[in-house]
């Protein structure tokens, strides 16, 4: 049988803007809604109470009381909570809010981190959409300090919205929104770009995006750019990147170095010999965390979204992608990345490799083992997530949600 392509239907005659950072994309993404005449739709994995996020409440709130629909899905453990008079501002407003999977911390950590709704999608009016990996927090700004991170996102407007715009109204409910293509497609053509929305879950498209990654490796010629924040991807995927290699196309790899969790630029410091062996050329980001999940591959074939190249990712986590074939977007792509690793990043010599020591398992024995451990962790004990719909109460916001309506 014929195996389903991983993204969904490519959409012609999309416009497509890249937004490096939270300076590029608060800006549009707000702009976007104060301009909303009907429907705001958003998910976000991490929405805190700092200035951003106290920015997109008063810009949500505003929305709302002029009659437009604003519905908001946060994950339970990006988002863990909220203080009341920020519940009851939206609450007032009419403003749905909904939480993915909530859960008590336990003595005063939170437990439930596998299966995360880690998309950041906004759709406003079916018209005009974001998808990227930027949360609504003030360490995407550069006045944040050495902490701030280094991100991506995308403005799309076209038909492909009404692809990504169907997604995200079923999924406020629920978290799983099927991933059919839209039969409403009148949106009318805005630019030269061809775009396919693509999703990761745990139904029906648990590899979508890695398959999509894999099928543009494979079929490279010339050149392979991967800018991710966790790079420790299976086996499968590693060969695939060396064989590229080893056929002549130009791979390079960069990756985190200063990183907001070291034990994820451990993991992919671990695959670096074996990587470098083949020719593959590794940078690692210096100047702050480095928190993109982009790529390019050739002239004319480009990714972004909120997907890691990591087992939680890969594995677990909800996510969303964008898949871009467009020769401007490509080349804007590669001048910010060039830019990026000329400026503040650090080649990685193969003379200076330290050499491995310990017990050592073979390499397809250990990237299978690490690749599949958090979703044999996920098991124990294995539940289903939930989305609850959240309202103002004394406590945190995660402590009180009440039915659906």
């Amino acid at each position: 049988m014929r195996t389903p392509p991983a993204t969904g239907i490519w959409r012609a005659g999309n416009r497509v803007a890249l937004l490096e950072n939270g300076e590029e994309y608060f800006e549009r993404a707000f702009a976007a809604i104060a301009e909303a005449r009907q429907e705001v739709l958003l998910e976000t994995f991490i929405l805190f109470e700092d200035k951003v996020g106290l920015e997109l409440q008063r810009r949500l709130v505003r929305a709302a009381r002029r009659g437009v629909n604003v519905q908001v899905l946060v994950d339970g453990y990006g988002s863990p909570g909220f203080s009341e008079p920020f519940l009851t501002e939206l609450d007032n407003a009419g403003v749905t809010l909904r939480v993915f999977d909530p859960h008590r911390p336990l003595l005063g950590m939170r437990m439930h981190i596998f299966r995360r709704m880690h998309r950041k999608l906004l759709v406003v009016d079916a018209q005009t959409a974001f998808v990227g990996g930027i949360n609504y927090g003030a360490d995407h700004l550069h006045d944040f300090g050495p902490t701030s991170k280094q991100d991506y996102a995308v403005e799309l407007q076209g038909p492909v919205v009404a692809d990504i715009h169907a997604f995200a109204a079923a999924s406020l409910r629920n978290g799983y929104g099927p991933l059919r293509p839209s039969p409403d497609v009148a949106a009318s053509a805005r630019g030269q770009a061809t775009v396919s929305f693509a999703v990761r879950d745990n139904d029906r498209h648990t590899t979508d995006i890695e398959r999509a990654y894999r099928e543009a490796i494979r079929a490279a010629r010339q050149e392979i750019v991967l800018a991710n924040a966790y790079f420790f991807p299976g086996y499968g995927f590693l060969r695939d990147l060396r064989h590229a290699a080893r056929r002549g196309v130009r791979v390079t790899l960069l990756v985190q170095g200063q990183p907001d969790m070291p034990i994820a630029m451990s993991a992919a410091r671990s695959l670096y010999r074996h990587l470098v062996a083949d020719g593959i050329r590794i940078f690692e980001y210096g100047q702050r965390a480095f928190h993109g999940k982009v790529a390019l591959v050739d002239q004319d074939w480009a990714t972004v979204g909120s997907s890691n190249l990591d087992p939680l990712s890969l594995s677990l986590n909800l996510e969303a992608n964008v898949f871009i074939r467009d020769a401007a977007f490509n080349q804007d792509l590669r001048q910010r990345l060039e830019r990026l690793r000329e400026r503040h990043c650090r080649p990685i010599d193969p003379e200076c490799l330290p050499a491995p020591g310990g017990l050592r398992l073979p390499a397809p024995v250990l990237y299978h083992m690490l690749r599949r451990f958090p979703a044999w962790a996920g098991l124990l004990p294995a539940h289903t997530p939930k989305v609850v719909l959240m309202a103002p109460a004394n406590g945190d916001a995660a402590d009180s949600p009440v039915a659906e309506p």
